[in-house]
């Protein structure tokens, strides 16, 4: 079953190009993995420095696999000290 996820990412205002620079490499990277079917990122068009990573995973095994991927520990690294709060993760699965 495919599992779908939103990240929500608030990054201050300071750090927005370093920050878009991370999410390119993340997605380009994580667009390569198995099981990856979508993996696109979206600024917010009324809150300057909020995200949102819509990603689509052939399975839960397939995410769980790229929660240990180094370009997503980096980004996590690299990203931390720049962030306003922490990330918030939804996951789940259609259901209609």
């Amino acid at each position: 079953m495919n599992l779908h996820i939103i990240a929500l990412f608030k990054f201050n205002e300071n750090y927005l190009m370093e920050a878009v620079e991370l999410f390119q490499n993340l997605v380009k990277e994580t667009r390569k993995e198995e099981g990856c079917l979508q993996y696109d990122l979206i600024e917010d068009k009324d809150n300057k420095g909020t995200f949102f990573l819509i990603e689509l995973w052939e399975s839960v095994d397939h995410h769980n696999r790229h929660i240990g991927q180094d370009h997503l520990l980096n980004f996590r690294r690299d990203a931390s000290r720049m962030m306003e709060n922490t990330t918030e993760v939804y996951k789940g699965f259609k259901i209609y």
